[in-house]
């Protein structure tokens, strides 16, 4: 795969910057705050149902 002055310019460089920084930074947390809520949310309505656990 060759790389050609038009995949290279720096009007690619920073779009790719652009969306490199909107994944990392936005993206990544929320996907991670949501999954994890969304399994203690599970778990929260699985426990609602058959109770608390017991020892």
């Amino acid at each position: 795969m060759e790389t050609t002055s038009e995949n290279n310019s720096p009007v690619q460089r920073k779009a790719e910057r652009r969306v490199f920084l909107l994944l990392t930074v936005v993206l990544a947390p929320v996907l991670a705050v949501a999954i994890v809520g969304g399994y203690g949310f599970m778990i929260w309505i699985y426990q609602m149902f058959a109770g608390p656990p017991t020892a």
